[in-house]
């Protein structure tokens, strides 16, 4: 058993290692005031979403950039709530800026054809869509002010097709929150660090870029409809296999997307039993070697710590693999909260730190064996 610890150990150590030194390796971008030139069709799927839609719309009439270069395409995935009246009521008195009109913002009805909604939703909004780049997001998300500015002068200054950009949730009141903000900034770290790392694995669909003829090369989302979730993670596997160099990170922090957190434990365990549901379906080597190490260590701290407890195990051999993967954990999550200026969730790391091991193993053996639940639906894995 020592030696097996000490081997996972090892391996989880140089594993997040790897992506600390990876994080630093990808270069903070600086806007520099250049005039716009890319146009964008920005993409936001939804499904009873009547309570973050005015926030997002307000978040859309605030965008610093020139009206003509940029759309938003709304699209209604069967919505049972009243979103689609709420999207109206908000365009006729949100005060947008000049230049702004009802058509620079369209709802159309998702056409699905495939057990993946959200992905059948992106495709027809892109099928739409009138602007070179996509651009996708959520509708629980607020956009920064200079968002397409940011990803406007990246994509001028760099060659690119592909495009994966930060994303965190908003600080809220109550651990569950911080619990959530520890998890995402340890997981933008891991982003980061693959990208800085040359072996990029990770993304999120509320932050995600890429041109039209990119998409449509990459023949969009074929091959992994039958899974519900994976918009983001799948084609990103799909852009890195077949065009590793035109895949870049937007490390810039006027492109941060905020997101918001699961309201509660229940929705939270929802919420990570449809992501680990995919899991079986990655391609990406890396990716794979990645969780299952994750996993290993995970598991591995719980066997100690129950086999200390029960008399069977080196209480000081314990110590010392916690204090390594502690140490090593807060460093990445420490470094991803000083870039999202979130460092105020630290002061919940150590609680976090014994929780999550629990948590996540918790939730990788109920998604081998359950289907899960998504905006309303049921879905198989």
């Amino acid at each position: 058993m020592v030696l097996i610890g000490i081997i996972i150990t090892l391996a989880y150590l140089c594993l997040i290692g790897s992506f600390v030194y990876g994080f630093d390796k990808v270069s903070v971008f600086k806007l520099k005031n250049l005039s716009s030139e890319t146009g964008f069709s920005i993409i936001i799927p939804f499904r009873n979403e009547a309570e973050n839609l005015p926030n997002l719309l307000q978040s859309i009439a605030s965008l610093e950039y020139p009206k003509h270069l940029f759309e938003v395409i709304l699209i209604d995935d069967d919505s049972d709530d009243d979103s689609v009246e709420v999207i109206k009521k908000v365009l006729d008195r949100i005060p947008l800026k000049i230049g702004v009109t009802r058509t620079d913002i369209s709802i159309i009805k998702n056409v699905n054809v495939s057990n993946a909604p959200k992905k059948d939703a992106i495709t027809t909004g892109i099928q739409h869509s009138k602007h070179e780049w996509i651009l996708t997001t959520d509708a629980d998300c607020i956009l920064p002010k200079y968002w397409l500015d940011s990803f406007d002068e990246y994509i001028q200054t760099r060659v690119c097709q592909c495009i994966v950009a930060p994303v965190t949730y908003s600080p809220k009141q109550g651990f569950l929150n911080r619990f959530q903000l520890l998890d995402i900034l340890s997981l933008q770290g891991v982003t980061m660090g693959g990208f800085g790392i040359k072996t990029p694995f990770l993304c999120n669909g509320a932050n995600f870029a890429y041109r039209k003829n990119f998409f449509k090369m990459l023949q969009g989302f074929d091959g992994n409809t039958n899974i519900a979730s994976g918009d983001d993670i799948f084609l990103l596997e799909k852009a890195v296999k077949s065009y590793p160099d035109s895949v870049h990170y937007l490390k810039c922090e006027q492109a941060i997307m905020t997101t918001q957190s699961q309201p509660s434990w229940k929705t939270l365990k929802e919420q990570r039993i449809r992501w680990a549901a995919k899991t079986s379906a990655y391609k990406n080597l890396f990716g794979q070697l990645t969780g299952l190490i994750v996993l290993l260590m995970n598991v591995l701290i719980i066997i100690l710590i129950l086999s200390t407890l029960f008399g069977s195990f080196n209480m000081n051999i314990l110590v010392y693999i916690l204090m390594i993967k502690f140490a090593i954990d807060f460093y990445l999550i420490f470094k991803s909260a000083l870039f999202f200026d979130q460092k105020h969730v630290l002061r919940s790391y150590i609680f976090g730190f014994m929780l999550y091991p629990f948590f996540s193993v918790y939730i990788a053996f109920i998604a081998m064996f359950s289907n899960y639940k998504w905006k309303g639906r049921n879905f198989k894995k």
